[in-house]
């Protein structure tokens, strides 16, 4: 892995020299868009609206437009803002890992360090696993200035950047104004059901069918052209009706027989999941 950003990590007056690499990568199948009716490639060129000329990525800069003035931004303009050079993850304060709501992650990286001597950067891994905390850290990337969550994986330190309070919106829904009244049989099946389908979590258990599909039908049509079998590359997919309306107890009772006879025929064995992940 190739580091992409180099600094140092500071609590109070510790300070450790660290290196910033991506932690996760794309898998999809990369495609881009051609005209279907000869294949000719769609491009887009980055024309300019005065002069009409095609411009270079490294002539074009951002702008501000007020209304009555537009203000030019370059990159060199940009990287003088005090907080872009910047090098520093900053430690604002630790906190109980379980106050950060999920629904705040964003990108994550792994921390590196990136010094001969690695105590001040085990000091601090340790220190967060004793004490159950993540730290929430500053930290400047990419041109942003973000709030991060500084946390433990296995042996390795990683920085989580948090989305700010207000990019995520409130969920405001009438449909959920009123409690329906669930009666206890309900939740009892409903219980029931959950421990049917009760296991440990493994990643690498779950494959993402989709970009598995797409490969075997670019597979297909690089050897059989257009004129591909999709019944006999996939196999004869059912009709697709409207959804059943079922008695939702009824569909618990389903639910559970089906998950226990599934267990049965598998010896006992985690159920395959349809869910995938990355999709």
């Amino acid at each position: 892995m190739r580091a992409i950003w180099k600094g140092a990590l500071t609590f109070g007056l510790v300070n450790v020299p660290v290196k910033l690499f991506s932690a996760t990568e794309d898998h999809d199948v990369a495609l881009h868009q051609v005209h279907a009716a000869d294949g000719g490639r769609i491009r887009y060129e980055r024309k300019c609206e005065i002069d009409g000329k095609t411009v270079e990525y490294k002539d074009i800069a951002k702008a501000y437009d007020d209304g009555e003035q537009t203000v030019i931004l370059t990159d060199a303009d940009l990287k003088e803002l005090p907080v872009e050079r910047s090098r520093e993850i900053e430690v604002v304060e630790f906190v109980p890992n379980e106050q950060i709501d999920p629904i705040l992650f964003d990108r994550a990286y792994y921390l590196a360090p990136d010094s001969k001597s690695t105590k001040a950067y085990a000091l601090l891994r340790e220190t967060l696993e004793s004490t159950d905390r993540t730290a929430i850290v500053r930290i400047s990337l990419r041109q942003r200035t973000r709030l991060a969550a500084l946390r433990v994986r296995g042996e390795v330190l990683m920085v989580q950047t948090l989305l700010w309070g207000d990019e995520v919106r409130a969920a405001e829904f009438p449909e959920l104004d009123e409690t329906p009244k669930i009666t206890k049989k309900e939740l009892d099946l409903s219980n029931q059901l959950v421990e049917s389908l009760v296991s440990d979590f493994e990643p690498d258990d779950f494959v993402d069918e989709y970009q598995q599909e797409l490969r075997t039908l670019i597979d297909a049509k690089l050897e059989q052209g257009d004129a591909i079998d999709t019944a006999a590359t996939f196999g004869e997919q059912p009709e697709e009706e409207g959804a059943e309306v079922i008695d939702l107890m009824d569909a618990l009772k389903q639910s559970i027989a089906s998950n226990r006879g599934a267990k049965s025929t598998s010896g006992g064995s985690k159920p395959k999941s349809k869910s995938r992940k990355g999709a």
